[in-house]
């Protein structure tokens, strides 16, 4: 196992600026999550702590000990870190089989034929690939083959495990059982794991944190669970959550003891209590109210728990769910009901929530000033 700390590593290619004075501590025996859009500088971020990239500042740690200084020039090799990467593409050898394709770097390090047996058996047994020892790599399926990969990785023990993209070949039942052999991985040998990805259900469903990037900047580092209640800014709002979240703009009156909200969705009060230490202390301030599709209750009855008249524009059963897009005077909200329900096209509708359980924002310098609670 392995912590590891980041601390003010920049990272140029030619003029690009990746890496912006980045500072990230990552804790031993997490699963470190990267997130962000393509080109933000999560991969890059994996490459530097691997060894793969050198930045031109910055200190790295890893379990206190010194691995990268830039302004001593001093660069621990790949091999001194005890970590393994796990790609995107396979990189397996066509011409060995399953066994030789995960027993490879055991016997580059000498160890003795029992030892390597052992250690090869578990590490198939783990990733749930055992009966495929004998097989070639053109004989597997992606999933299979993406399995081998991963046990190729673990098989030495690593303390630390680094996996870019690891799934996006893969088909959608397949991403699914793989976050949870990924997952299982991580609870049974408590390896330290940094995985990149721009799929947010992935980040969500399987890490312990979550650094989400933008444009090689760290936006917000929080457990994902938090990120998506309380997103630090209209960035992370956004980006997480699929169906994406509400925007109603709206304006607020801020007071000693709370703020008052009026908006499309009627006027709501909130206490200090609730506010973050990014909230104005008084005055007039535009907002912008987030609410989650799911926290978004719809009715063809006015009652006291549904009070928001709107119309349909669309409904979108899918079996399990459905979507259903609302507009509300000039506001289109998207409501996520569980089950399948049809509903017309213009049919009056009566929207709900718990004022509580929404986001506040301040529109200009796109902060969170109220919690979800």
């Amino acid at each position: 196992m392995s912590k590891i700390e980041l601390t003010h590593i920049d990272k140029y290619y030619g003029k690009n600026h990746v890496l912006k004075d980045l500072n990230l501590t990552i804790e031993d025996g997490d699963f470190m999550t990267l997130l962000g859009p393509s080109g933000c500088g999560k991969t890059t971020t994996l490459r530097v702590v691997s060894g793969l990239e050198k930045p031109q500042n910055g200190i790295i740690l890893m379990d206190g000990k010194e691995i990268v200084n830039a302004a001593e020039a001093s660069f621990a090799p790949p091999s001194k870190r005890n970590l393994n990467l796990v790609f995107q593409s396979y990189a397996l050898w066509p011409h060995m089989t399953v066994f030789d394709n995960v027993a490879f770097g055991l016997r580059i390090r000498k160890e003795n034929s029992e030892t390597i047996a052992k250690k090869v058996a578990s590490a198939l047994d783990r990733m749930q690939i055992g009966e495929f020892a004998k097989r070639y790599p053109t004989e597997l399926s992606g999933g299979q083959q993406q399995r081998v990969a991963i046990a190729r990785a673990i098989v030495s023990e690593p303390r630390l495990l680094l996996l870019d993209e690891p799934l996006s070949n893969l088909d959608a039942k397949l991403r699914v059982d793989m976050r949870a052999e990924l997952k299982r991985l991580h609870h049974e040998t408590g390896t330290t794991i940094i995985y990149v990805t721009h799929d947010q259900v992935e980040a969500l469903t399987m890490s312990t944190r979550i650094a989400l990037y933008r444009k090689g900047e760290l936006v917000q580092v929080a457990p994902p669970l938090e990120l998506y209640d309380n997103p630090v800014n209209l960035y992370t709002a956004d980006f997480i959550g699929n169906p994406s979240i509400n925007f109603v703009k709206g304006t607020a009156q801020v007071e000693a003891g709370g703020m008052r909200v009026d908006s499309p969705l009627g006027q709501m009060g909130f206490e200090r209590g609730d506010m973050t230490e990014a909230a104005p202390q008084s005055g007039s301030v535009d907002v912008t109210i987030g609410v989650r599709p799911e926290q978004l209750s719809i009715s063809r009855q006015a009652d006291d728990a549904h009070w928001v008249e709107g119309h349909v524009y669309s409904g979108m059963p899918a079996g399990s769910e459905t979507l259903v897009s609302v507009r509300v005077g000039d506001t289109m909200l998207t409501v996520k009901e569980l089950g399948s329900t049809h509903y017309a096209s213009d049919e009056p509708v009566y929207l709900g929530f718990n004022p509580k359980k929404v986001n506040v924002f301040e529109t200009k310098s796109e902060n969170l000033i109220k919690y979800c609670v």
